[in-house]
C-alpha cells in the first residue's frame, strides 16, 4: 500500500492506494502537527511508499516527514515540479516556480483524458489551468479563494462583521448573506469568463475538472459543463507514486 498525502494550507488530504483499494480522507490542518498525526493516523499499517505533495510552510512538511520517519522506516519522497512528466509539458517561464500542487493537479487531469482540459482548483487561493489536448500546461491564473476574499471584506471594512451567511440568492437581504452570495457568485463568474477565454485561445472543447474544498459549492453555481474530482491531487500523485 502506498500513503500518498496532500499537504494544503488549510487541509491535509491523504489516500492509501494498492490494487483495488484506494481509501481517501481529509481533516482540517492544526499547529500541532505529531499530535494531529498521531489522532488521525495512529492504527494506519506500514506504508510501502509515502508520496508527498506539499504547498504547506516548510516547518509544517518538515513535522510530516519527521513523523513519518518515527513512526515507519520509510523517507517520504518530495514531489517537485518538473518541465515534463506524464506526458505534461510545463511551459511556465521558469518551471519550478509553478505551484507542486498545480502540477501534480495537472498530470491527474492527463490521466482522467486525452483531450484539452482546464483544472480549476479551488482552495485557499483558487487556480485555473489550461491544458492542451497535446498535454502542454499553457498557463493559469491565480486569485483569492471563498474564505481569503470573505475575511478581506470582513477586515477592510468597518461595516462587515465575520456572521457566516447564505449563498442561497444572489437577491441577498442581509449582508451576510450578501457577502456569501456576491463572493460565490462572484467567483463562478469569474471561472466562468477564464474558460470561455480559454476556449477562444485554444480552439477546441475542454473538460473542466473541479477539485480543492470549495469545489462543491463553486459546481452548484457554474452555468458551464464541469466535473468534480475532490481527489484530482491524489490522483496525480498516485500516477508519481507507480513510477518511483
Amino acid at each position: 500500500m502506498n500513503l500518498l498525502i496532500d499537504l494544503g494550507n488549510s487541509r491535509l488530504k491523504w489516500a492509501q492506494h494498492a490494487p483495488g483499494l484506494w481509501h481517501t480522507e481529509a481533516a482540517m490542518l492544526d499547529d500541532e502537527m505529531p499530535s494531529l498525526l498521531d489522532r488521525l493516523w495512529h492504527d494506519m499499517a506500514a506504508p510501502q511508499k509515502v508520496v508527498v505533495c506539499s504547498v504547506s510552510p516548510p516547518r509544517r512538511r518538515r513535522a510530516l516527514e519527521q513523523w513519518v520517519q518515527a513512526r515507519w522506516p520509510i523517507t517520504p519522497q518530495i514531489v517537485r515540479t518538473q518541465a515534463e512528466q506524464f506526458g505534461v509539458k510545463n511551459r511556465y517561464r521558469e518551471p519550478e516556480q509553478l505551484g507542486v500542487d498545480r502540477w501534480v493537479a495537472l498530470i491527474g487531469a492527463r490521466g482522467l483524458t486525452p483531450s484539452a482540459a482546464c483544472v480549476v482548483d479551488c482552495g485557499t487561493a483558487v487556480t485555473v489551468d489550461a491544458l492542451s489536448a497535446q498535454g502542454e500546461f499553457l498557463g493559469g491564473a491565480v486569485f483569492p479563494g471563498l474564505r481569503l476574499l470573505r475575511d478581506s471584506l470582513v477586515q477592510g471594512t468597518a461595516g462587515i462583521s465575520a456572521a457566516e451567511g447564505r449563498a442561497d440568492d444572489c437577491l441577498a437581504r442581509s449582508t451576510a448573506d450578501g457577502v456569501a452570495a456576491g463572493t460565490l457568485y462572484g467567483l463562478a463568474g469569474a471561472v466562468e469568463r477564464l474558460i470561455d477565454e480559454y476556449r477562444r485561445t485554444l480552439g477546441e472543447t475542454m473538460e473542466i475538472f473541479l477539485t480543492g474544498g470549495e469545489a462543491p459549492a463553486l459546481a452548484a453555481h457554474l452555468r458551464v459543463p464541469a466535473t468534480l474530482v475532490p481527489d484530482l491531487v491524489l490522483k496525480g500523485l498516485a500516477r508519481i507514486a507507480d513510477s518511483l
